[in-house]
């Protein structure tokens, strides 16, 4: 590995995953990305049950209009530097759910959004990918306190 690589292992990510109003599509693949097969922990990233512990916010599903201030309450809480990341399609266009009644509009609408994760489904690789994404984005932030 190289020397900036190992730097970057320094930090483990815990994740509070938060689902908008998804099909579960997206939340499937999360649990997959978890078992012994893909083994995300290995990079040190750790489910946690709240947002004040979480650095990042992972995000699954359409922002449905109910959820709106739940996502921003959600977001507040977290501390300081923070990462959100968007898995799957309907996250960043509302997906199949784009022209439904209780569609919102995309996640970016309310908060800001760091690392996008396309597919519908995404596979398990892609959201192992996106997690580096936001790992490295997270260093950047942490270098820049």
């Amino acid at each position: 590995m190289k020397k900036q690589q190992l730097e970057t292992l320094k930090k483990s990510l815990w994740v509070f995953h938060m689902n908008t109003g998804s099909c579960n599509g997206c939340d499937i693949e999360i649990v997959a990305a978890l078992t012994p097969r893909y083994d995300i922990e290995r990079f040190g990233m750790m489910l946690v049950g709240t947002p004040r512990h979480a650095d990042v916010l992972l995000i699954t599903g359409p922002l449905i209009k109910k959820m709106e201030d739940k996502v921003k309450r959600v977001y507040e809480q977290m501390p300081e530097p923070k990462v959100v990341i968007v898995v799957g399609n309907c996250g960043s266009t509302g997906g199949v759910f784009h022209e439904s009644y209780s569609v919102a509009g995309p996640i970016d609408k309310v908060i800001p959004v760091d690392v996008y994760v396309p597919g519908c489904p995404p596979r398990p690789e892609a959201i192992i990918n996106g997690v580096a994404k936001a790992w490295l984005k997270l260093e950047r932030l942490e270098g820049k306190k």
